[in-house]
């Protein structure tokens, strides 16, 4: 540690993400990137950009974006906010409501980067234990909170709560901020947007990272009642008023607008997703019910480190998560069904899974 750090970051412990792998060669489903390129209405605001633009600053306040967002979801632009990737608006979030004097309330095994955010931040957080097969039951969250946050379908495990369960915590929690992270809700389970007009203390964050294949542009947004996001914008302008570059915007907007290539890839991911599901329960793996671009799942007699390390060696990446309670699981990106077929060919060679 260097003498010069500031006590406050000595006993952070940041958030590390998959390998993104510097040579080719590698199927890569250790990231839950979207297997297909951005629409290709994206690809033609690029080749029509004017480059001279980019001397100038980008629109602080996100406008379009935040219009054609609310023209989207049926909200109006008060009830829009926009941020540099999902990461960065979550961090907002943390700041915005979550530094209380009661505990923040989220599952045991949920998104890693939320316990950063909260040493960060020096919330107090407290983890929620999950039922069987690692189920959310938000009735666990009916006790005293400053907060309580949730990936819906939450990740790494995969599994998604239904809008009624979201709305009876909603009844019950009134007086504190409910954020519910939708990173994956286009893959099959239901959005909380529509309940926004009805409980002013609930927040939603989406990307455009997964389902709109822009993880490279980092877009972001959360949507809510104005007073929460006013709170949103207080920070985000005590922190970087230009959050998101012109290109972003507009190919965010784009890849928003084109609707029916958003469908049909995400119709293709799911499909691919319960293809592959029915071929590793062939093999003697159980995955968790999936409504995720990815499967969470465990074999019934070879650890999760063997078949990791297994598919590593034929340029194969998945992630493995040494953390008691999911290191007996893998969680595999739902790729192409070329991939993925590949995937099961490996698997099916393993030595560890022959009968």
């Amino acid at each position: 540690m260097s003498k010069y750090w500031s006590d406050a970051i000595r006993n952070l412990v940041p958030y590390v993400p998959g390998e993104q792998p510097k040579l080719g060669g590698i199927t890569k489903l250790n990231t839950n990137e979207n297997p297909f390129p951005p629409s290709p209405a994206v690809n033609q605001v690029l080749q029509q950009f004017d480059t001279d633009r980019l001397r100038l600053y980008p629109d602080p306040d996100c406008s379009k974006l935040k219009q054609a967002l609310a023209d989207y979801y049926n909200l109006n632009t008060a009830q829009v906010f926009v941020g540099n990737g999902s990461d960065e608006v979550l961090a907002h979030t943390f700041m915005a409501f979550f530094r209380q004097p009661k505990p923040l309330l989220m599952p045991e095994f949920t998104y890693s980067f939320y316990q950063v955010y909260c040493n960060l931040y020096d919330i107090d957080a407290h983890l929620i234990p999950l039922q069987e097969k690692f189920a959310i039951d938000l009735d666990d969250y009916s006790i005293e909170n400053g907060g309580i946050i949730f990936a819906n379908p939450n990740a790494p495990t995969s599994r998604a709560l239904s809008l009624d369960k979201i709305e009876q915590l909603l009844q019950r929690n009134t007086e504190t901020v409910v954020v519910v992270d939708e990173a994956y809700v286009d893959f099959g389970a239901e959005s909380a947007v529509s309940l926004i007009n009805r409980y002013p203390n609930l927040l939603v964050v989406q990307t455009f990272s997964k389902s709109r294949s822009l993880a490279g542009m980092r877009v972001g947004y959360a949507m809510g009642d104005a007073e929460l996001i006013n709170g949103l914008e207080r920070v985000k302008n005590s922190f970087n008023s230009y959050p998101l570059d012109m290109l972003a915007l507009d190919t965010a907007i784009a890849a928003l607008q084109d609707e029916s290539y958003f469908t049909a890839t995400t119709a293709e991911i799911i499909a691919t997703r319960e293809w592959t599901t029915a071929e590793l329960a062939k093999l003697g793996f159980d995955s968790l019910p999936s409504k995720t671009n990815f499967l969470f799942t465990s074999h019934a007699t070879t650890p999760a480190a063997v078949l990791m390390s297994y598919l590593r060696e034929a340029n194969i990446l998945v992630r493995y998560f040494n953390k008691p309670g999911i290191d007996n699981y893998l969680r595999i990106t739902v790729g192409t069904r070329q991939e993925m077929e590949l995937l099961i060919a490996t698997l099916q060679q393993c030595p560890r899974l022959q009968t």
